[in-house]
């Protein structure tokens, strides 16, 4: 079906010529529809696959035991296997409606690098990227990699072949450094989800953020690095998400909408404004205030903005 699909698609000029992936590329998953009544069984702690039989679940409770499963698809990331259940209909009880008391009139985030989010209020989020838990796991994936650099570079002297049969220890290195890479991904991914559980509970009126040139900003191959591992994108939708449950009015301010070089107080816009200046410093009324709580608050007064929920 995705195969059929992906041509159609490409023979309609409406995407590229599909690609076969490999068997150790992460991104290869098995797809499976419920032909037979029996199929896609759920249980608290169990899952009836086709061919498979039952299958064991690691973490329980999750899945709906009611509903009507229309298919599902495993895949496999660093030697764990995650099953996706797609559900036709929901039935049963209806959502919660969430109807926010409202504690503040509204919420300005300016994210940067420096720290990772400054609310209008005060409220900083720093950047979990220079804790030590983060640059520990950095530091053994670096070392686990520049071992795997020289098994192959062993294995090129050794004309092709491997040290061991079917270079077990080279798959064993993969291995290790796959796990890294998911530790660190759900380390930041649990930070961004928390950040957003702490602003979404202030249940303000409304939240504006500004739309950030990603693409753009990585091309300082300086901060790209620093840019790639904040995740603003991942961060953006589970902000959305929240404010769509909760009702919150979620704003998104333009592109070169002038956050940083407006004054808070009088809004006499400051023409000449570096990074390398923290402080904004206003001549017209004298304000001194940080530079990114000063953009989250002319975030939260701007005007002109987008509506996303």
């Amino acid at each position: 079906m995705n195969a059929e699909k992906a041509f159609r698609r490409y023979l309609q000029k409406i995407a590229g010529k599909p690609r076969f992936k490999k068997k150790h590329a992460q991104t290869v998953k098995l797809y499976f529809p419920k032909n037979n009544p029996k199929d896609l069984e759920i249980e608290r702690h169990r899952i009836k696959l086709p061919t498979l039989g039952w299958v064991r679940l690691k973490e329980k409770g999750y899945l709906p035991i009611q509903e009507t499963v229309s298919s599902c698809t495993i895949e496999q990331k660093a030697n764990r296997f995650y099953v996706s259940v797609l559900f036709s209909s929901i039935s049963g009880k209806k959502q919660k409606e969430w109807k926010a008391k409202r504690v503040s009139d509204g919420i300005g985030i300016d994210l940067g690098i420096k720290d990772f989010a400054i609310t209008s209020q005060g409220q900083v989020f720093g950047n979990i990227n220079k804790t030590s838990i983060i640059k520990r796991t950095e530091k053994r994936l670096k070392r686990v990699q520049r071992a795997l650099s020289r098994q192959y570079e062993f294995k090129k002297k050794r004309g092709g072949k491997p040290a061991t049969k079917n270079g077990s220890n080279i798959a064993k290195n993969i291995l290790r450094i796959q796990k890294l890479h998911q530790r660190l991904a759900r380390m930041r991914d649990a930070y961004r989800a928390w950040v957003v559980s702490v602003i979404a509970k202030t249940k303000p009126a409304f939240i504006t953020i500004e739309r950030l040139n990603v693409q753009g900003m990585k091309k300082n191959r300086h901060l790209s690095k620093s840019i790639s591992d904040q995740g603003f994108y991942d961060f953006k939708r589970k902000l959305g998400n929240a404010c769509r449950k909760m009702g919150i009015e979620l704003r998104e301010v333009a592109m070169f909408y002038p956050s940083s070089k407006l004054c808070s107080q009088c809004g006499i816009k400051k023409v000449k404004l570096s990074l390398s200046d923290r402080v904004f410093s206003c001549e017209h009324c004298g304000q001194n205030i940080d530079r990114d709580h000063n953009a989250a608050i002319n975030l939260m007064q701007a005007r002109k903005y987008v509506l996303l929920t």
